[in-house]
């Protein structure tokens, strides 16, 4: 069977283990206070072109998240989603079970915009009272890329963050599936322009090569006080630390990160291409390593009998849209023999 449902069916890229394999005779410090987390945490910051910011290694996606939001708003404060945002519908309400409410607007292409973020926090203001009876948006969260694969540009993050820093909010990017929209075709974010724009985002490894793990980034000074405490709270402070640490430091040694994500996304552009060349529906204009499809159940069935795919939505009463989703460890022969077969 080969498994294209999602990024992060394969293993763990040979250079991590091997350099886990190097250390593991090793006793270092604990809790990532070990020179190999120490010098991963320099890599992310050369990468960034930023020194001052903290950065804490978690186990997976839906963790951080819970952490970086639980950390920055208080109680009665919210975060505002995109309807279609994962901690919105995949994250089994881990977010609100914190005790924060999750507020979602409509979606652009899986995107939030600008002008619907203001237009909201305008709402929540009557004749320039606050409405207190309702929760008071704090955070806008993105991720990106978005569920739907699609990626934002620089414009519509720098008129997001205006929004966010004219109505005092706090911005923070969900990055599970950061590197391959950062070396999307088109892209024109990167590292740099996200640490100067954002209070906090994240650098996923488990979607891109890790065994698990997410590198979060903390640039707000106000939000990085006590972090670690929260960190604690929340179960997420790796004893063995290093292991994670160690992850990084490969990940970011002569641009791994980069390349994966970026093989991945080529196999994808190849793909859709073959999909259209053959009369197949394409239901959203994705850059990056997802591509959602339309297919007939006949098809699908017999497709599914060698590949695994995500089923999205009914289509309509002979078809479904499904996911194909190539990872870091996706060969091309196997595009190849998908295509060969549509």
């Amino acid at each position: 069977m080969i498994y294209l449902n999602c990024d992060y069916a394969g293993g763990v890229h040979p250079n991590i283990l091997k350099k886990l394999m190097e250390t593991n005779e090793e006793q270092s410090g604990v809790y990532g206070f070990d020179k190999y987390s120490a010098e991963a945490k320099n890599r992310i910051k050369k990468a960034c072109n930023k020194e001052d910011m903290d950065i804490y290694f978690i186990s997976g996606g839906t963790q951080t998240n819970v952490i970086a939001i639980s950390a920055a708003i208080k109680h009665y404060q919210a975060a505002i989603s995109a309807d279609t945002g994962h901690i919105n519908t995949h994250e089994c309400g881990a977010v609100e079970n914190t005790g924060h409410k999750i507020v979602t607007l409509p979606n652009k292409n899986g995107k939030l915009m600008a002008k619907d973020i203001a237009k909201m926090i305008d709402a929540h203001h009557i004749q320039g009272m606050a409405k207190i009876h309702d929760v008071q948006p704090k955070m806008v969260y993105l991720s990106n890329s978005t569920e739907f694969g699609t990626i934002y540009s620089r414009k519509e993050i720098e008129d997001i963050s205006k929004v966010c820093k004219e109505h005092d909010l706090y911005l923070f990017v969900d990055g599970a599936r950061l590197g391959y929209a950062l070396t999307a075709e088109n892209n024109d974010v990167d590292l740099e322009f996200l640490a100067n724009h954002c209070d906090m985002f994240y650098i996923g490894g488990t979607k891109i090569g890790a065994m698990f793990g997410e590198a979060l980034i903390v640039i707000n000074p106000e939000l990085r006080k006590d972090f670690q405490y929260n960190l604690k709270l929340r179960g997420a402070l790796l004893a063995k630390g290093r292991m994670l640490g160690i992850q990084f430091l490969e990940l970011f040694n002569d641009n791994l990160y980069f390349d994966l994500a970026r093989g991945a996304n080529q196999l994808a552009t190849k793909l859709r291409i073959a999909l259209v060349e053959k009369g197949y529906e394409l239901t959203v204009n994705s850059p990056t390593n997802l591509t959602f499809v339309v297919m007939d159940d006949e098809k699908l069935e017999e497709l599914s009998k060698e590949f695994s795919f995500e089923v999205i939505s009914r289509h309509d009463e002979y078809s479904k849209v499904i996911r194909i989703a190539t990872g870091w460890d996706t060969k091309e022969e196997d595009i190849d023999l998908l295509i060969e077969k549509l």
